[in-house]
């Protein structure tokens, strides 16, 4: 028996950003994670699975492009943090989740972690006795997400100290852009940039800055 999910991702949209599904190898039972764009490349990732469910990192628009096709084609329930959304819009999530729940995935569980900073309502899905975790935006190989106020990005320094780095070494990061990296590989480079004092910095950010 198949003991981890599938984790299948394509890149879509203008910004190049990677849409992931998790797929159960028991019950072929699927979750699609952020919809950003390009229906028929989503649906194709999702071919020979059971949809179930459509799970958000975050409300920017590229990982929500296609959010409305994808909920109208699949009729699945949609999980999403309840904000702050991208500029204050409404959004009309089936179930809101929040730090510390457990989520299904088939027969799998996942862990939501609240990661906010990049935006309010950033969170992080941890595949539980697994070593991997889809971090949207929160953080890439190169460095943290954006972030739009000195405020933010404190937040941000935050969630690297208290979510990020208490991840074993082993944790494979899958972010919303970019390729996937073992965290034990940035952890240093993670560790000095949080020794720094950057002031009132905010905007994008690499780990040598």
């Amino acid at each position: 028996m198949n003991d981890k999910l599938e984790l299948r991702t394509r890149q879509v949209g203008p910004w190049g950003m990677n849409a992931y599904a998790l797929v159960c190898p028991q019950t072929e039972q699927s979750v699609l994670i952020d919809p950003g764009d390009d229906p028929e490349t989503l649906t194709d990732m999702l071919v020979g699975s059971i949809p179930m469910a459509i799970w958000l990192t975050h409300t920017h628009i590229d990982h929500r492009g296609a959010l409305a096709a994808m909920r109208e084609r699949l009729q699945v329930p949609l999980y999403a943090h309840n904000g702050p959304h991208e500029n204050d819009m409404e959004l009309d999530a089936d179930v809101w989740i929040e730090d510390g729940r457990l989520l299904q995935a088939g027969n799998f569980a996942v862990k939501v972690q609240h990661a906010p900073g990049h935006i309010g309502d950033q969170v992080c899905f941890v595949l539980q006795n697994d070593d991997r975790v889809i971090v949207g935006d929160t953080i890439f190989a190169g460095g943290p997400g954006k972030t739009w106020s000195s405020a933010g990005f404190q937040t941000t320094r935050h969630t690297l100290r208290q979510v990020v780095l208490a991840w074993p070494d082993d944790t494979i990061c899958y972010p919303g852009h970019g390729p996937s990296f073992r965290l034990g590989n940035k952890r240093p480079l993670i560790e000095a940039f949080l020794a720094k004092d950057h002031g009132d910095f905010f905007g994008d950010a690499t780990w040598d800055m």
